[in-house]
């Protein structure tokens, strides 16, 4: 890094060159060999996650079939399809983490260990650096840190404000349970974080991230915040999501004022088949250049949370997409894409 250079992280509503997105193969967990349909239909919502993203800019698709991907779209157009090896399809957190130095963008390859060694990442963990060696990235520089970091984990505003959650950040499984203090400056040295917001409360249950802040909170403007509300007093959610918003409300920003906030209601309660609860979650959601594109779970919720996001983004598209399937997998939309800024 070069000395005395201004580094920040982009927010996610600033303009974009593409997005990543990565599909599920038969060596994924997506694939049930007692069920091999099953795969295939896990495909649809990446499918339309992909065509969403395309109505307004690139989409690099990582696929281990490419000619196979391809052929499931009625149109291509915007979409390149690379064939990389991969353990998961949660490209949100191996993936590149756009850095502006002195309004140059810079790629960042963090380290990604499967959310605290879960799950084997080692293929994930190196996507970005054969993507970058394949030359898709062109010119623009790559930094590989030597540091823990899910993208999921960290919501930026694009001046300074990182918003995360000290149970996955500075939780033991992630770079040896570092305190406030030292993830701070971690973040302040590889992202210019000049001041980090900590949510210490709010989770939700099936969840293996360690409550990833895009599941909980997530930034739309400077100066407003959505976020997750259970008003279900009987919801086990209820405690912990009551001391998150009074957290929230506690907030200010840097000009010392209290945020906007925008609460997102909590969807009904979803089960896989064996009766374990899922993590569905509206704030799940992902800005593109034209569109913002939401999660939908068949809840009685769905249709509010798009008027919601029609109020908040009159000059975008809003896009719902059905992800039932993705929770059964643990995540929802916004972990299945990272972006890459200009």
């Amino acid at each position: 890094m070069q000395e005395n250079a201004k580094r920040v992280m982009p927010a996610e509503w600033e303009k974009q060159r593409l997005v990543l997105i990565s599909f599920p193969h038969e060596e994924t967990d997506w694939y049930n060999v007692d069920n091999p349909v099953a795969l295939e239909e896990s495909l649809s919502p990446f499918i339309r996650i992909a065509q969403a993203i395309a109505y307004g800019e690139a989409v690099y698709i990582i696929c281990k079939d490419k000619e196979k991907i391809s052929n499931m779209f009625c149109s291509t157009r915007n979409m390149t399809f690379i064939e990389i090896p991969t353990n998961d399809t949660w490209i949100r957190d191996y993936g590149y983490i756009s850095l502006k130095e002195d309004d140059e963008v810079k790629l960042l390859d963090f380290t990604f260990d499967g959310w605290g060694g879960k799950f084997e990442a080692t293929l994930d963990n190196a996507v970005n650096k054969t993507l970058y060696t394949k030359g898709y990235l062109g010119i623009t520089p790559l930094e590989q840190v030597n540091f823990v970091l899910e993208g999921g984990s960290i919501e930026s505003d694009g001046k300074g404000t990182i918003l995360t959650t000290s149970e996955c950040l500075c939780n033991p499984n992630r770079n040896s349970g570092l305190s406030k203090k030292e993830i701070e400056e971690k973040l302040h040295t590889h992202l210019g974080a000049q001041r980090v917001l900590w949510l210490d409360h709010g989770y939700l249950a099936g969840d293996d991230t360690d409550s990833h802040i895009d599941t909980l909170a997530r930034f739309v403007n400077q100066t407003t915040i959505m976020y997750i509300k259970c008003d279900d007093t009987e919801d086990e959610h209820y405690p912990a999501l009551l001391k998150m918003e009074a957290q929230l409300q506690g907030f200010t920003t840097t000009e010392g004022k209290p945020y906007t906030l925008i609460p997102l209601p909590m969807c009904e309660a979803k089960y896989n088949d064996t009766g374990e609860r899922l993590p569905a979650t509206y704030a799940n959601f992902l800005i593109t250049n034209d569109a913002l594109i939401y999660p939908t779970y068949n809840d009685k919720n769905d249709a509010r949370v798009g008027e919601l996001f029609k109020e908040v983004f009159p000059d975008k598209e809003i896009i719902p997409i059905n992800c039932l399937k993705l929770i059964e997998q643990g995540g929802s939309l916004h972990c299945s894409t990272m972006q890459v800024v200009y």
